[in-house]
């Protein structure tokens, strides 16, 4: 016999499902994408790496350099290393077996980059032709600037590459107060997390006041029910032949 649950008892999960649904944090309030590295990616002997790597290297086999790059002292190094970590999973493509074994032990010391969610490269770059030596060199100078100070820096505020601005369009007015940037602050992801972290109490007491309610409402009907007189069937007598 199949037994129908009372409408008050379906109705109760489809109340709360509203009251889930704001707990659940919204796109908006997961701020900015982290950057940050917690262990130093960096090995002690990059450069001796990148040196057997320049000693089978055609010393003028051509590559590709950002020439508009904008000079930003705190995520312009990061930016030359994401440009230098996509030549090397390039040129992987085309090396001999040896060639891939160097290009891949460069390539981890920078592969650290790809942790970071960079946003596409803009159309405004401008790459110029340069030798593979001038851009292992470059690393080797991003990396050895970098060492120092990677794990102690947030760089979520650089994950957008920027171009230097056009010469022919003026520069926008600067504030008297403004500093040359050392250090970037962390990412604003901090204020969204501290406002639901504050959302958390106001929505469990309105959780709280419709539970209460459900369970009033319940207690009520039960009595309702208590006080009414179930109607007896009539027995049935069963006669034996």
């Amino acid at each position: 016999m199949t037994v129908l649950a009372p409408a008050w008892r379906l109705k109760f999960p489809l109340l709360l499902l509203p009251l889930l649904l704001l707990l659940l944090p919204s796109p908006s309030l997961l701020g900015t994408p982290s950057c940050s590295f917690s262990h130093n990616p960096i090995s002690s002997n990059f450069k001796v790496k990148i040196s057997k790597l320049s000693d089978y290297l055609l010393k003028d086999y051509p590559v590709t350099v950002a020439a508009n790059l904008q000079d930003e002292p705190f995520c312009g190094k990061l930016w030359h290393l994401v440009l230098a970590q996509r030549w090397m999973e390039r040129l992987k493509t085309v090396a001999g077996l040896k060639m891939q074994e160097l290009l891949e032990t460069v390539n981890t010391e920078i592969h650290f980059v790809t942790s970071c969610g960079f946003q596409p490269l803009p159309s405004c770059l401008r790459f110029v032709q340069t030798n593979i030596s001038h851009l292992l060199q470059d690393t080797v100078a991003q990396l050895e600037a970098m060492k120092r100070w990677i794990t102690h820096r947030n760089f979520s505020q650089c994950l957008e590459l920027r171009c230097q601005p056009d010469p022919s369009t003026p520069l926008p007015p600067r504030s008297p107060g403004a500093l040359e940037a050392t250090e970037l602050p962390a990412a604003p992801s901090h204020s969204p997390l501290l406002l639901l972290l504050l959302l958390l109490p106001a929505a469990f007491l309105l959780l709280l006041a419709v539970w209460c309610r459900w369970w009033w409402r319940r207690r009520r009907r039960c009595r309702t029910r208590c006080r009414t007189p179930v109607p007896q069937e009539p027995a049935v007598l069963l006669l034996q032949s």
